[in-house]
């Protein structure tokens, strides 16, 4: 019995043994997939001619998933309808597209996917895949290709559409307006593009931010760049297209009331003439008005009259509009002043006060400016142009504290309110806390030119304007990174202009420095700019 129980446990070892040799662990893996799908067949097949189904089926290596697909697919010429493309949502192998629209005829369709289609484990994209098809009897296998820009950022859009018209020999500036393009591509999200599968002939070439995706130009949604005359297939050319926005038509927008006594009158356009004329007789009625900095509106206080309404005449060069403003009974707001720093002032930085409401009078007498030995400082104050400000300008001495006190009625706004005492600090840095950068430009094509030094928002920390070529010194500047662009002032008015279509007038040019800026305290770097192009 002994021998038996011995044999059995040996037989029994064996066989752990053995199944323990045979057992598979988890498996390790193989190399990642980073090839993308495969098409292995589509029916009809893929350059197919005389093409007259209203389906596409085309099948790939292994299971994909579709991306964005309704904003990356680019019919192009554009249907009418937007295809149905299936399945969304959901692996597979096949991707069908059901055709809504009555094709041209003799005319090559291109359906480029972009970047929508991945493989459904890794998303290894399948870039640019294209289905072909001609109603005719050949296959257009003309191209054109070149970059996009945007007129005044450094940054270009993305998703951009490229598009061309077919042109039969008469002019027609206004089809951008009311007719799809016979072509189209798409930038995605790089700057490069590429029109294929054109035929031989003449065109008007224009890329566009459209907004709508309607391949429609709205100038007061969309971005445009053109070409400047029409263009001749074949070429062996690539341009460079250049986006911008218009100015709209002037058009006066239905007017605010912000605040008890004050109305906001905003704008299209250019607005820069806007006169405000009540039309009711009040002898009493007064008023104020100015622009709003960086926006399209007036601001317009009134006093001196209790009223549930009042017209206006709004006059704009020769544009004459009439209003009438519902106007509201909520207490009027009380003065308020704010400094524009708190603690330290920057040596190229201006003082300033700033007022919730327009400002009428200033009474320096009742104002005191001592630096940290109770010395006086000799200063002038004055309200800006705009209403909303007291500026300060006096010497700034490197390392000092300095104390305002500001008596009791010194300050008198529009409404009628007066200043409480109020009292402020700022204090300046030392020399070494600051640097300096000193600029050269060269290879300018023409003169003048327009030089602006920006913070890394692109916020215009100080311009200049140059007439020639000379070192350009941007002195006690805060330690941080810096951008920097040029713009050609071709009609000298101190100032970037944009371009016009209709016109065809392109916008004028902008260069940027090709890397930012770095500036250190106690640093004085010397930078050349040698412009291209």
């Amino acid at each position: 019995m002994k021998n038996n129980f011995v044999v059995f446990c040996v037989q029994l070892f064996l066989l752990v043994a053995l199944f323990g040799c045979a057992k598979t662990g988890r498996p390790t893996g193989g190399p990642e997939d980073k090839e993308p799908p495969v098409m292995l067949k589509s029916s009809p097949t893929n350059l197919t001619t005389n093409f007259s189904a209203k389906e596409i089926k085309i099948q790939f290596d292994e299971y994909i998933k579709l991306k964005d697909v309704n904003t990356q697919l680019i019919v192009s010429p554009p249907l009418k309808y937007r295809p149905i493309i299936s399945p969304l949502g959901t692996p597979s192998k096949n991707i069908k597209i059901k055709i809504l629209d009555t094709l041209k005829e003799n005319t090559t369709y291109t359906f480029n996917f972009g970047q929508s289609i991945v493989d459904n484990t890794e998303e290894n994209i399948l870039n640019n895949f294209k289905y072909v098809l001609s109603t005719g009897d050949v296959i257009d296998s003309l191209a054109i290709s070149g970059t996009i820009k945007d007129a005044f950022n450094e940054e270009t859009d993305k998703n951009v559409s490229i598009m061309m018209y077919e042109m039969n020999g008469e002019p027609n500036d206004s089809i951008i307006y009311k007719e799809k393009p016979f072509y189209v591509a798409n930038s995605l999200d790089t700057v490069a593009w590429e029109i294929t599968n054109i035929k031989a002939g003449k065109y008007l070439l224009v890329a566009m931010n459209d907004a709508n995706k309607d391949y429609i130009f709205n100038p007061a949604q969309d971005k445009i760049g053109f070409h400047h005359q029409e263009i001749e297939i074949p070429t062996d050319s690539t341009y460079e297209l250049t986006l911008f926005e218009e100015i709209l038509p002037y058009k006066l927008v239905r007017p605010a009331v912000a605040s008890k006594a004050h109305i906001i009158f905003g704008y299209e356009g250019i607005g820069d003439s806007i006169r405000i004329k009540p039309l009711n007789d009040e002898p009493t009625l007064k008023s104020v008005s100015f622009f709003e900095k960086d926006k399209d509106s007036l601001n317009y206080w009134y006093t001196g009259i209790e009223k549930d309404s009042l017209d206006f005449l709004v006059e704009n060069r020769k544009r004459i509009d009439t209003v009438s403003v519902r106007l509201i009974s909520k207490v009027t707001d009380s003065l308020t002043i704010s400094a524009s720093t708190r603690g330290i002032l920057d040596l190229r930085d201006q003082y300033s006060l700033s007022s919730n409401i327009p400002l009428v009078s200033l009474d320096t007498s009742k104002i005191s400016f001592m630096s940290r030995d109770s010395l006086n400082v000799r200063y002038t104050a004055k309200i800006a142009d705009n209403y909303d400000r007291i500026l300060f300008d006096f010497e700034k001495k490197y390392k000092e504290q300095y104390r305002i006190q500001i008596l009791p009625e010194a300050i008198k706004d529009f409404l009628g309110n007066s200043n409480d005492t109020l009292n402020f600090g700022l204090g300046t840095k030392k020399p070494a806390d600051y640097g300096n950068v000193y600029f050269t430009i060269k290879n300018v094509k023409s003169y003048p030119i327009i030089v602006d030094l920006m913070d890394e928002k692109y916020n215009i920390i100080e311009r200049k304007y140059l007439n020639e070529e000379k070192e350009l010194p941007f002195l006690n500047l805060v330690p941080a990174k810096y951008k920097m662009r040029v713009i050609f002032d071709a009609n000298n008015n101190g100032k970037w202009d944009t371009g016009n279509y209709l016109l065809k007038l392109q916008p004028e040019k902008v260069i940027y420095y090709p890397k930012e800026i770095e500036i250190r305290a106690n640093w004085d770097p010397k930078e050349v700019f040698i412009l291209k192009g």
